[in-house]
């Protein structure tokens, strides 16, 4: 069997002295926290599982229709002219993960982070299931190529490669939804050769994410870990060791001893190798199974839980815990602020868009009796149903002659189009560069849009002859 790998400040468990990778087999543990980590990972890999199959408004409940130019989001539709309003759910995201950060600690990569939920709520059952324990797997590492080794890691191998492929495929029909998704997987990848490719290189980076690379996704990429000293302090709730209740260590009969009795079961369990007795670490995950597992040692002792568990840093020193303080107030004064211009954009957010653009090329005509100006007005009915559109200038000067736009524009659902807009003004009646306004009206009248536009042309003292 393979030596055990002792935890230290020093290094990542996970590396020995000369650099190779110890592979961890975190043991089992049961408990409050993970009872409800269990649940808690069921009911998110449920939700991932479930919405491109469900319908809302005759659309998946979130399809991020990228082919289509659409996101549609619990029968809320947003064109692609809408992305903007992804800055604020990413920063709403960055606002809620530092306020959380700040109160709770790593709770989201402990319960919340997908890393955290595919591997310990399926990959790891899957590997248990075929290869036992933790005991079992490691005497299995250190086993020679058998019969039995070889066909369980087949089957665990082949396991893993079969979920990794449902979960890519899954997260494809986001992109494409099921319908489109089935019938993808009916062709030959030829026929759709981009999408294959897609699946292809998913499944491959998943299998070997949670096959082989694991928690090293934690400790060597994920910036979050180094990025909690800087969003956490004293009064933060993490997971932490009360020392001076455990100290000094040892046996459960000695009178002199704290009620810590190193049997190393917080280190056994924990999933990135570390001994939480050693204080706060960026390996740490904030998963509880050490909080579990000290907890059941310390029932068969008759001693009270809590020897290890949720508390700030100050908690721990016998010192209150501030929950409002400098730091939350700033994140939670963030997070406000931006729920509250995400409201207001999205309630700016129209059924249609309207953009006016120039057309290509020289920005003016000149002709021998006028100036002219060319633009393609594009109009995109974001609904899914037919609307009607009528298109005005405002704001124009007189003499203006208007082509292009006369007409009722008809557009089928989640459909755009595209007009000239020709602007025509005689020489006599042009006295210079002006601006004006292109408003969108829907038939129905209950809502229009705008947009500024500027008819340009030379000086007009060129056109009559005179100098500048």
């Amino acid at each position: 069997m393979p030596s055990a790998q002792r935890p230290s400040l020093d290094s990542v468990t996970t590396i020995r002295e000369d650099g190779s990778r110890f592979f961890l087999h975190p043991a089992d543990v049961r408990g409050f926290f993970q009872r409800h980590r269990k649940w808690t990972g069921l009911f998110l890999i449920g939700i991932y599982l479930a919405l491109p199959w469900i319908n809302i408004g005759g659309y998946p409940a979130v399809f991020l229709d990228v082919g289509g130019r659409r996101f549609h989001l619990f029968g809320y539709i947003l064109a692609f002219q809408d992305a903007w309003l992804l800055f604020f759910a990413i920063t709403g995201l960055g606002f809620s993960l530092f306020f959380v950060t700040a109160l709770l600690g790593r709770i989201f990569c402990g319960w919340a982070c997908p890393q955290t939920v595919f591997l310990e709520h399926v990959y790891r059952p899957i590997e248990r299931l075929i290869e036992g324990d933790a005991v079992k797997r490691r005497k299995l590492d250190a086993s020679p190529w058998t019969a039995e080794k070889i066909i369980k890691r087949s089957i665990k191998q082949v396991a893993f490669v079969l979920v990794s492929a449902i979960i890519s495929h899954l997260f494809l029909a986001y992109f494409v939804s099921i319908p489109e998704l089935w019938a993808m997987m009916h062709h030959a990848p030829s026929e759709h050769w981009g999408a294959f490719l897609f699946v292809f290189l998913f499944t491959a980076v998943n299998y070997f994410n949670f096959s082989w690379f694991r928690e090293q996704l934690c400790i060597v990429i994920c910036p979050y870990g180094r990025l909690q000293s800087a969003l956490t302090d004293d009064n933060t709730m993490v997971i932490g060791y009360d020392e001076k209740r455990g100290e000094p260590r040892g046996k459960a009969t000695d009178p002199n001893a704290g009620h810590c009795i190193d049997c190393n079961r917080c280190v056994q369990v924990c999933p990135t190798g570390i001994d939480i007795r050693q204080g706060l670490q960026l390996e740490c995950i904030g998963c509880a199974a050490c909080i579990d597992a000290c907890d059941e040692i310390m029932t068969k002792l008759d001693r009270p839980k809590g020897l290890v568990r949720y508390d700030s840093l100050n908690g721990l020193d016998g010192k209150k815990t501030k929950w409002v303080r400098p730091r939350t107030i700033l994140y939670s004064i963030l997070l406000v602020a931006g729920m509250s211009v995400a409201t207001f954009a999205l309630s700016t957010v129209q059924p249609a868009s309207l953009s006016v653009t120039r057309i290509t090329g020289a920005p003016y005509i000149v002709s021998d009796d006028a100036v002219r100006n060319q633009f393609l007005v594009r109009v995109v009915n974001k609904s899914e149903q037919d609307k009607g559109f009528t298109v005005e200038v405002v704001g124009a000067p007189d003499g203006l002659r208007i082509n292009g736009i006369d007409d009722v524009i008809e557009i089928g659902p989640l459909g755009e189009t595209v007009l000239p807009l020709v602007m025509v003004v005689s020489r006599d009646n042009y006295t210079g560069q002006f601006d004006l306004q292109v408003v969108l009206h829907n038939v129905e009248g209950t809502y229009s849009l705008e947009r500024k536009v500027e008819f340009v042309g030379p000086d007009p003292r060129l056109l009559q002859g005179e100098g500048p």
